[in-house]
């Protein structure tokens, strides 16, 4: 499949049959999470209605650590095979990503003044996703800087790898310092602290968020192989110019 779909005029059929499903397919499930987050999750013992952010500051923490994931994996493509195609997908990932981190870090700063009495704490959570942010920020100033694609998809690769470090200091950060987060809490449906009625909007909301990244990367490919194809035909013809100049 990943092979069929390494190719950019395979990649744009498939992205325009398969896309208007997932954009209907994240919507239904979108909705359907809001639906139980709003009207049927009750508010929490110890935070009331403040819980509710909850619904968004999670999967939007989640989707920023698997964009990032996922960015590394393409980046590692386009490093060592150097595949135009995994150039796209990277490029397509950090975008939502960095917006998913901004959020992550704006609504946990919500959620943590009512749940905590501050809006902010540097502790080794905050701070890590704090760095995380600023990463996806280098990586995405190098592709607007630098105008030559493979130098800057060179360059990009490596920052992207370099900086998955990070990634494991934000999941066990909870574990190694003291920090204002609590551990892990969706172990099992009932555990304590996570009663289903809340379990329930969070694990949709969650699957929401993540069909929502998986379509705008879907589009964010779809829409750069458009532009190098685009490019490729507007540099031919010059190309034809310089050399019967010559």
């Amino acid at each position: 499949m990943i092979s069929y779909l390494a190719n950019p005029s395979r990649y744009l059929k498939f992205s325009k049959n398969f896309s208007p499903i997932a954009g209907w397919i994240t919507l239904m499930t979108l909705l359907l999470a809001l639906y139980y987050a709003l009207l049927k999750s009750p508010p929490a013992e110890e935070h009331g209605q403040a819980v509710r952010m909850m619904y968004t500051h999670v999967p939007a923490a989640w989707c920023a650590l698997l964009a990032y994931t996922c960015l590394t994996v393409a980046s590692i493509f386009s490093f060592i095979w150097r595949h135009p195609l995994a150039d796209s997908a990277a490029k397509s990932i950090a975008t939502p990503g960095l917006a998913f981190t901004f959020l992550a870090l704006l609504t946990g700063s919500l959620w943590g003044k009512p749940a905590w009495g501050t809006w902010w704490q540097w502790d080794g959570r905050m701070t890590s996703v704090l760095i995380l942010f600023f990463i996806y920020i280098g990586y995405l100033t190098v592709w607007s800087v630098i105008p030559e694609r493979k130098k800057a998809a060179r360059l990009a690769s490596i920052i992207a790898m370099v900086g998955f470090i990070n990634i494991p200091i934000i999941k066990f950060s909870v574990d190694w310092w003291n920090t204002l987060h609590q551990p892990a809490s969706i172990s099992s449906v009932g555990s304590p602290g996570l009663p289903l009625e809340i379990l329930t909007p969070l694990l949709l909301m969650t699957l929401s968020y993540s069909l929502f990244f998986i379509w705008l990367v879907i589009k964010g490919i779809e829409k750069d192989i458009t532009k190098m194809n685009m490019q490729n035909r507007k540099n031919k013809p010059q190309a034809f110019t310089e050399v019967e100049g010559i």
